[in-house]
């Protein structure tokens, strides 16, 4: 501790001071000529004294300071006025503390901290490199083939991926509709956003409503706390709705409603919730006679059908298939650990003349199957593996694609003929015409169908 008068010279300095510079008291009082203040510090402290002695303000400062051993050690010196009963400074009062070790520890932490931050901002770098590789795989991976109709399908997507616009994908089933969806958000401004898919055929009627718009806590028996739904988890993303036709007729007027208005209610809520969400839907099923039948509103058809794109089977666009082939077996010889040069010409041969009913799944499917029995350097597929009579056929009850009355109740018979009059379940007429229960029922109703007499 010491003292300074009004006048800026020292007048006490106590025992621990003089002991910790080991000088006198004379030579410390003349600080300024001396060599306690470090040289790079003492411009600086001096300017400090000199402003609060012009304020009258305290004054706090961290120097270095030479200890007895010759060491330059950091203190905190901070000093404050003592004033008479008129307001004027008499003298200052400071306390000198040392705090050399707790500004070593500040500095290694600053250090910590700036390599935490070094490697934070490399691996952000290295994250969007990454990000950017894994795109480019995933676009080479799932969207590959040179076929006019595939570029066509590219040049869409590079149309409509920087819009907001409603995009509607049709197409048999594994044609990769949803990687066609998931290729124009990726190209769209909602990149960083999230994408939410979502599959209406695998969700229960009675529970669609909830999966999509959220409920409330107590809004139906096993509701109990509140719960977010698809569309708020997507927002400011992307939502795929695969399998769209399938949605049943009171969740379709929901979906519309947050197509048209952009908002939407949780279940067993009188709230209408905003939201900021592109909708992307898919559908393998013929929503035109769907709209004939009944089954689907048309209204909610011309909102979807802003941008379609029609994903085409893989049997249209058989020039693809020989650099999918490849790839796929690079791909599983790889995880298989499999070393194959060469693919067999009449394996090609086989795999472009097949129809591929299950379209590029089928494929993918069949060359991981063919990579696990290949024991050669030669890639071949089973002839009897691409054999057409093992393709599925429809049979005569399948989906109804004629809205002509007499011919639906034709089929609707058939139908319920075949599953002994029952509409619903796996085996029910429901499921043999590719259609929910809910139409059905409805359709039987409009037709006057008696399922008690068809058996």
């Amino acid at each position: 501790m010491s003292t300074v008068n009004a006048a800026g010279e020292v007048e006490l300095i106590n025992r621990q001071l003089l002991e910790y510079f080991g000088k006198p008291a004379g030579e410390l009082k003349n600080w300024v000529t001396s060599d306690t203040v470090h040289p790079d510090d003492l411009p600086r402290m001096i300017d400090a004294w000199r402003r609060a002695f012009e304020a009258g303000q305290p004054l706090d400062l961290e120097i270095r300071s030479r200890r007895v051993d010759g060491v330059y050690r950091w203190c905190h010196l901070r000093s404050s006025p003592q004033r008479d009963a008129e307001g004027r400074i008499v003298r200052w009062y400071s306390l000198g503390t040392d705090i050399d070790e707790r500004k070593r520890a500040e500095d290694e932490l600053e250090k910590a901290f700036d390599e935490i931050k070094r490697l934070k901002d490399s691996l952000h770098d290295e994250n969007i490199v990454l990000r950017e590789q894994i795109d480019q795989v995933f676009m080479f991976e799932e969207i590959i083939g040179s076929s006019p109709t595939l570029k066509e399908i590219l040049s869409c997507i590079v149309k409509v991926a920087p819009t907001d616009s409603t995009v509607l994908i049709t197409g048999e089933t594994g044609t990769g509709k949803e990687l066609i969806a998931r290729a124009i958000h990726k190209s769209s401004q909602r990149a960083g956003q999230p994408f939410i898919s979502v599959n209406c055929a695998a969700i229960p009627s009675s529970l669609i409503a909830s999966e999509l718009f959220g409920h409330e806590k107590g809004a139906f028996t096993g509701a109990l706390q509140r719960r977010q739904g698809r569309f708020e988890l997507a927002h400011s993303g992307t939502i795929f709705l695969d399998e769209i036709g399938e949605l049943p007729q009171e969740t379709q007027i929901a979906l519309l409603r947050v197509l048209q208005e952009r908002q939407f209610e949780r279940v067993g809520g009188n709230r209408a919730l905003s939201t900021n969400v592109r909708v992307i839907a898919a559908t393998n099923r013929d929503l035109a006679a769907a709209i004939a039948l009944g089954a689907f509103r048309a209204d909610l058809f011309y909102r979807l059908n802003v941008f379609p794109i029609h994903v085409p089977p893989l049997r249209d666009r058989k020039e693809d298939i020989p650099m999918l082939v490849e790839f796929f077996v690079k791909r599983y010889a790889d995880k298989a650990r499999k070393r194959i040069i060469k693919i067999d010409k009449n394996t090609l041969r086989l795999c472009q003349s097949y129809p591929w009913p299950g379209n590029i799944r089928e494929l993918q499917n069949i060359v991981e199957r063919s990579v696990i029995f290949c024991a050669e350097d030669t890639f071949r597929i089973d002839e009897a593996w691409l054999s057409c009579s093992n393709a599925p056929r429809l049979k005569s009850s399948g989906p109804l694609i004629k809205s002509l009355k007499s011919y639906e109740k034709e089929l609707i018979e058939a139908a319920l003929a075949e599953s002994n009059g029952k509409v619903a379940g796996p085996n029910g007429a429901a499921a043999k015409l590719g259609i929910p229960r809910s139409t059905l029922d409805l359709k039987i109703k409009q037709l006057s169908i008696k399922k008690s007499t068809i058996r």
